[in-house]
């Protein structure tokens, strides 16, 4: 039996099926802008809620006592507010990290883009990039319990806690972040400029240096400038191996305080809502807020200052 085809039917169909493909097209943009919006309202919510408790913190402490105040005393009658010995913590924390994650992290991205076989940089990288993976608070015991009683028969006068090895520590974890960034960096470099310098007659350590790494800058420098903003912004490491000694200080042997580790420790002592302690939380994440985001428009502009395209 012949079997009969109703083009009617047919028809209908299809209008059916173009009609859901319209209203899908004109829907779909819409769902996606709402999505984007809400990402960047939660940015603006959070900037409004630090900027909100962050006035009335210096409704009852000067700005200048603030920035320039060298005691950070947050409890008593007295209490001041000074956020330099915060900022000196944060700041020679970070510096440490980076003396250890640069030079690592660089010569790691050399040998994996330009000395390992494929089969061995695909073997090496998964595993150097476990190391990102690992939580911060393991890092922290690492130092408290590890580095810094080995660095106690090294140095001497290293307290129990110090700025030293968790700076230390935050540099190995900061290593896998700029060895892989860099190491991308260094491959999206064109085979052709290698070959012809080759051809020139450069050794390969000089196609490296002389190549290679000028035309990877903008993404090399860009994982240093991140590497600074993760170190910055670690809070786990510096609070178990590095204290809580509010101490304004350049000695890197004595304990000291990171901006993260005074907002995990004034939030557990339950300062009581509407006090300055309680504010100062937001005056100091506020700071912190302002440093990393510095920090990534600084790695945003030299990215696109030293961007060259093949």
């Amino acid at each position: 039996m012949e079997k009969t085809v109703n083009v009617r039917e047919i028809i209908k169909k299809n209008k059916s099926t173009m009609n859901l493909s319209r209203i899908s097209e004109k829907v779909m943009p819409k769902v996606l802008l709402g999505i984007a919006v809400i990402s960047i309202l939660t940015t603006i919510g959070i900037i409004f809620t630090l900027l909100a408790e962050t006035i009335e913190f210096f409704k009852a402490v000067p700005f200048i006592e603030f920035f320039t105040g060298t005691v950070l005393k947050p409890l008593g009658d007295n209490a001041q507010f000074g956020v330099l010995p915060l900022l000196t913590g944060t700041v020679i924390s970070s510096v440490i990290a980076m003396l250890v994650a640069i030079p690592i992290g660089l010569m790691t991205a050399i040998f994996l883009s330009e000395y390992a076989s494929e089969k061995l940089r695909r073997f090496l990288k998964p595993i150097l990039e476990i190391l990102a993976g690992i939580p911060t608070i393991v890092y922290g015991f690492f130092a408290f319990t590890f580095v810094t009683p080995l660095l106690q028969k090294i140095v001497p006068g290293l307290e129990s806690t110090n700025i030293l090895s968790p700076g230390i520590v935050m540099g190995i974890m900061i290593i896998p972040m700029v060895a892989s960034l860099s190491e991308d960096a260094m491959s999206s470099v064109p085979n052709a400029m290698r070959e012809g310098a080759l051809g020139l007659g450069s050794t390969k350590l000089e196609v490296t240096w002389k190549v290679v790494i000028p035309a990877a800058m903008s993404g090399i420098v860009a994982s240093f400038v991140l590497g600074i903003s993760r170190a910055i912004g670690e809070t786990m490491i510096v609070t178990i191996a590095s204290g809580s000694s509010k101490n304004f200080t350049f000695d890197v042997t004595q304990s000291m305080q990171t901006m993260t580790a005074y907002i995990v420790e004034v939030t557990g002592g339950e300062a009581p809502a509407g006090s300055t302690l309680y504010y100062s939380l937001y005056a100091v994440a506020m700071t912190l807020f302002v440093f990393t985001l510095i920090m990534n428009l600084i790695a945003q502009y030299i990215s696109r200052k030293y961007r060259e395209e093949y």
